[in-house]
């Protein structure tokens, strides 16, 4: 609990990403995964060294990247973004 008060108060905001990639063995049907993190919009570096994990580690040619950034400005407001990142 404290972690994440103490990323909001750094300025962090909730992200959730879609992220679609095409299946090892059966490159032509798309999969999707969810991914969920405190980052910082808009350079997103958690996102970014996530999907940089996912290209070195991971099987899965990535296909695009949907996601909602969600930060508490106020008690009672949010600001949120929304995007779409085309990687194939």
């Amino acid at each position: 609990m404290h972690k994440e008060l103490d990323m909001r108060l750094k300025g962090y905001g909730l992200t959730t990403a879609e992220i679609i990639y095409r299946m090892p063995d059966h490159p032509s049907l798309l999969q999707s995964y969810i991914w969920q993190h405190y980052d910082l919009a808009p350079d997103f570096p958690e996102m970014m060294n996530f999907l940089a994990f996912w290209r070195t580690k991971l099987d899965g040619a990535l296909h695009s990247v949907r996601y909602v950034h969600n930060k508490l400005i106020t008690p009672t407001e949010w600001r949120a973004l929304k995007g779409e990142m085309i990687l194939h």
